[in-house]
């Protein structure tokens, strides 16, 4: 029984635990970054590789991340010591990466926030223009307060307890994003524009960009940059590597069919990134071109705010709903995030839950705050190992997903492969009595193919393979 259980709680049964397990995986980088992949990395040629990543890689991580948490009963910090003596450091390295990405997570999700607000009063027009969101995030004031309203509002759901809190804001809140999802991706292949040169673009048309295979100028290193992206991506996604899923996995009964589940969280997660891109990469290419697919955060914040206002009256309605739908992404995941944090101090610490949220709270309140004001009082530019420059948020990023996920998977593939053999993970997934698919290619990934990739991933995000860019 895990030591959660003790300490208020587990999923009430597999629909809880995948609706939880995907609010996790579902989170901004569906929104933002798997879309601006897609049009930079050859549209369809990307889908085509990450969706035969999911399957192998992104299969094998979560399955392992899972079965780790449920075997062993107990959070990141503890269950890789507890599978075996001389390991209990990969705990503490996994342990990290949470504490490290709720620094500023809650700050993105202020920003969404603001955009609600920005489309609720009218200003869609003004979010429009090119100074709108630097104008914003370089504030002192207003984006401190939305990054504390989305971090207090976490909190409140961490607070409640997983079957309380976690469970019933992902069972309301997953079901309805995907419904927006799918309303924006539909709506927008049927957008229609002419510009002031008498161009005339479709969405339909931009569909055809994101799902055409583009193998213009594909050499042998173009295509390990797009097979680095696409895995990078999967990090982003699936939530793996970070101790998510340990913890989550410790919260699942025994009789929960886990090969099952983990397809269901595959295939959630997956469809939500390929409508992302339906829905994004077409509104974009109809009144932008292709040249309003810029990266990161400028895709959401900047080019499609551009979208919105030359929608004309339906414009502000639909900025509205997709800003609404991305803090919801923004929630789950970072509420996942929190909890993990949350529950790692609970073992720690031997603390009650509702202590050490309140304590963990108001420590991340001060973070987010000082993230925000990097931006601004504190603004510098840092170069970072993998060539980019950025500030507080870029740097905690970097740590957190460039160079800790990767050698974290590096190493617990290494961990299941060789030291206690995959036969730990498998019998886990099949103690309930349901049989384990794709055990023969788990068995294969997790020895041979996933530790090699993982090593190159970190090589790559270390800037030692930039000559691939």
């Amino acid at each position: 029984m895990s030591d959660k259980t003790n300490q208020g709680g587990t999923f009430t049964g597999q629909l809880g635990f995948v609706l939880a397990a995907a609010g996790s995986a579902v989170g901004v980088g569906n929104l933002w970054r798997f879309p601006y992949l897609a049009a930079k990395d050859g549209g369809g040629l990307f889908i085509l590789i990450y969706l035969i990543l999911v399957v192998t890689f992104g299969f094998t991580l979560l399955t392992s991340d899972i079965s780790i948490g449920r075997k062993t009963g107990v959070s990141s910090v503890n269950a890789y010591a507890k599978m075996k003596k001389g390991w209990g450091f990969l705990g503490i390295l996994t342990f990290f990466v949470p504490v490290l990405i709720m620094t500023y997570y809650a700050v993105i999700g202020g920003w969404i926030s603001r955009y609600i607000v920005t489309y609720l009063i009218g200003e869609t027009q003004a979010a429009a223009g090119d100074k709108y969101f630097t104008g914003f995030i370089t504030g002192e004031i207003s984006p401190v307060v939305y990054a504390l309203i989305f971090m207090l509002i976490t909190a409140f759901i961490v607070y409640k307890g997983v079957e309380g809190g976690i469970e019933k804001a992902s069972r309301f809140i997953m079901p309805l994003l995907l419904l927006m999802i799918i309303f924006i991706a539909i709506f927008a292949l049927f957008l229609h524009h002419r510009d002031a040169d008498g161009v005339s673009r479709t969405g339909l048309q931009g569909l055809a960009v994101y799902l055409t295979p583009n193998l213009e100028g594909l050499t042998l290193g173009r295509f390990l940059q797009i097979l680095l992206d696409a895995m990078s991506q999967l990090f982003f996604s699936l939530s793996v590597s970070m101790g998510i899923m340990i913890t989550y996995g410790s919260y699942v009964k025994k009789d929960v069919n886990l090969s099952k589940s983990i397809a269901q969280i595959e295939i959630f997660d997956t469809l939500v990134a390929f409508l992302a891109g339906m829905m994004i990469i077409p509104a974009i290419f109809v009144f932008s071109g292709t040249e309003g697919m810029g990266a990161g955060p400028s895709l959401m914040f900047i080019s499609l705010p551009k979208v919105f206002a030359a929608m004309g009256v339906v414009g502000p309605v639909f900025g509205l709903i997709f800003f609404v739908m991305a803090a919801f992404a923004a929630l789950t995941s970072c509420v996942s995030v929190l909890e993990t944090v949350v529950a790692n101090c609970m073992e720690i610490f031997h603390s009650e839950r509702r202590k050490t949220t309140l304590i963990a709270t108001v420590i991340y309140c001060i973070a987010s705050v000082i993230i925000v004001l990097g931006y601004s009082v504190f603004y510098m530019e840092i170069k970072l190992p993998n060539g980019s420059t950025g500030q507080l948020l870029d740097i905690m990023d970097y740590i957190s997903n460039s160079f800790l996920m990767p050698f974290i998977a590096l190493l617990s593939t290494i961990l299941i492969g060789w030291v206690v053999g995959p036969k730990y993970v498998t019998d886990e997934v099949e103690s309930s009595g349901h049989r384990m698919s794709r055990k023969g290619l788990y068995v294969v990934m997790v020895k041979f193919v996933t530790p090699v990739m993982m090593l190159v991933l970190f090589l790559q995000s270390t800037g030692l393979l930039n000559f691939l860019k």
